[in-house]
């Protein structure tokens, strides 16, 4: 039998970026965990995917041997302007953002958070999402303040970080059905922390009770509510008034129910939206249900550059500099950077020697041997910083958290393996003689 050969990798027809609600330059992002972290931080991974699609590499897998640098250099290639790293620290998990390919990088430390099916847990009416993903969410910065002179340094750094993480949004061409999820994000200015939050949209009739709904929603033929509990009602009257031991409901509470007293979320659609009979000129009332994951974040340091080729520290909350010692800080970084520079000017003279000398010997040069120009540079050191928590290796390995007990499984096997072959050879006893 012939084998299947795998023809479903790319999408056919329209691309990536020509898909609803997105742009061929809209900002593309990879979200990984960075060494070993539980089986929450792995589950925040992949909720973050969520949140971030259609815009985001979903089935990214990570492997025992992958490296950080492996990202950082794939990335321009694939067009990905954003690296989202979780990491675990001994004191909590820390998030770092990574904005390619020259900077600027930000942590976090994530005081707390929530995942996904905690929300829907916690929730009174789950929701299902599916097509929800398919159109990037619309961002929302909540009680940020203005610009101003006592405003903190880095503040409009922030905000301009988390607004590169989604396309930009413009009234005069957004198409209203592609509004389907909110991303919140509020800062707290007097803990100083960010409030994340995932939310997506529904729209529901304005003005008709809840009950009258479930009698329109049985009506119209939906599986799920077909059928309507009236055996502890005599009358249909009972299940519409919600009639108690005490009596009939109130027309306050029914009003409430209705949604006739908070009129701030009743809109009138400009177009045809989402769901049955939300058509151009209805008056609807506009919810947003919380689907998470959610997390609290607090900004710890805004760095120059990525990691591996950091430069001067633009942020930290918990050391201060004066400005000789910043000044000191710029120029050793300016050193390393001219040093950098006049090594890989070294190194691409000598490139082109070797092509020529190979040249004229008639040689094939190989260029796989000097591909590599950067692995031969040196490392800079942040530890001036101050702060080594949530510090990172660009050489250090990403693993999803089992790489450690495979690699001593197979020790254990490998060592059983040279303990067997080592074990001399097993004597026959010798054949007794017939009489």
């Amino acid at each position: 039998m012939a084998k299947r050969r795998k023809n479903r990798t790319h999408l056919k027809g329209a691309s990536t970026g020509q898909l609803a609600g997105s742009s061929g330059n809209a900002p593309k992002s990879f979200i990984i965990k960075h060494g070993q972290v539980g089986s929450s931080i792995s589950q925040l991974v992949k909720d973050m995917r969520k949140v971030m699609e259609p815009n985001t590499a979903t089935r990214l897998k990570e492997r025992s041997r992958n490296r950080l640098k492996d990202y950082l250099t794939l990335a321009p290639a694939l067009n990905v302007s954003h690296l989202l790293a979780f990491t675990l620290t001994p004191i909590s998990p820390s998030l770092r953002l990574v904005r390619l390919p020259a900077g600027p990088t930000l942590s976090f430390r994530v005081e707390r958070y929530s995942l996904i099916k905690d929300i829907l847990k916690a929730s009174r009416h789950p929701r299902s999402i599916g097509a929800e993903y398919l159109s990037p969410p619309l961002l929302v910065l909540a009680s940020f303040p203005q610009s101003s002179p006592t405003t903190p340094q880095q503040l409009p750094l922030l905000i301009k970080a988390l607004q590169s993480l989604f396309p930009p949004l413009s009234p005069k061409t957004l198409s209203l059905p592609s509004a389907r999820r909110v991303v919140l994000i509020s800062y707290n200015e007097s803990s100083g922390t960010l409030d994340f939050r995932h939310y997506v949209i529904t729209v529901r009739p304005y003005g008709v009770p809840r009950r009258v709904r479930r009698v329109i929603e049985a009506s119209a033929g939906n599986k799920k509510k077909s059928t309507l509990d009236l055996s502890n009602h005599q009358d249909v009257a009972d299940f519409l008034l919600r009639k108690t031991i005490s009596g009939y409901e109130s027309a306050s509470s029914a009003a409430s129910s209705a949604g006739e007293e908070d009129s701030d979320n009743a809109v009138a659609l400009p177009t045809d939206y989402v769901g049955r009979n939300n058509k151009k000129g209805e008056r609807r009332a506009v919810r947003l249900d919380e689907i998470g994951p959610r997390m609290e974040l607090k900004l710890i340091k805004i760095v120059e550059g990525v990691p591996g080729k950091e430069g001067s520290v633009i942020y930290h909350q918990f050391v201060t500099k004066s400005k000789t010692e910043v000044a000191k800080q710029r120029e050793e970084h300016a050193a390393k950077e001219r040093l950098r520079k006049q090594r890989r000017e070294e190194q691409e003279r000598n490139v082109k020697l070797k092509k020529q000398l190979a040249k004229e010997n008639g040689e094939e040069y190989d260029e796989n041997r000097d591909s590599n120009m950067d692995d031969d540079e040196p490392e800079e050191n942040a530890a001036d910083d101050g702060d080594d928590e949530g510090a990172w290796d660009d050489d250090e390995e990403i693993s999803e958290g089992e790489s450690e007990e495979e690699e001593d499984l197979a020790e254990q096997t490998s060592d059983n393996t040279e303990s067997e072959v080592e074990q001399p050879p097993r004597i026959p006893p010798p054949k007794r003689r017939k009489r």
